[in-house]
């Protein structure tokens, strides 16, 4: 009889574990991180075009410019995106190694930039150098 009775308190005890204080801290935690996420994800601010860079090539080398209105250079030459292919197109067929410079107005959107490199890279150019502004300090 004794035995059975030493048996019952011990489940009594476990019967009595207050699980209020891991609530408690469970729901502080999601507050915390449902606060803080947001803030994460917008706190992040970049400015692409200045950069650290290094020494441009100062021979061998064809820029690609994309400027604020959208208007496409090869070399100071205005092209349409067609002509772009066609000329680079030539000029990796020209037996020149040519070191490929993008330049693209910070104005302009990160879409528009990618898809002008896409063309570059279907005319035939692997690598292209993009070029930034120094940083300011």
């Amino acid at each position: 009889m004794r035995h059975r009775r030493r048996a019952r308190s011990q489940m009594a005890a476990i019967d009595q574990i207050n699980v209020t204080p891991l609530l408690d801290l469970t729901f502080l935690l999601l507050i915390a991180f449902m606060i803080t996420m947001p803030l994460m994800e917008y706190g992040t601010s970049i400015n692409a075009p200045e950069m650290n860079s290094s020494e441009l090539p100062s021979e061998n080398f064809e820029s690609v410019t994309l400027t604020g209105s959208g208007t496409i250079l090869l070399g100071k030459e205005v092209v349409t995106r067609d002509e772009l292919v066609s000329r680079l197109q030539a000029l990796k067929n020209s037996g020149r190694k040519v070191e490929l410079l993008l330049r693209a107005d910070g104005g302009r959107s990160y879409k528009e930039v990618i898809e002008l490199m896409a063309e570059i890279r279907r005319s035939g150019f692997g690598d292209v150098t993009l070029v930034t502004q120094a940083e300011r300090k």
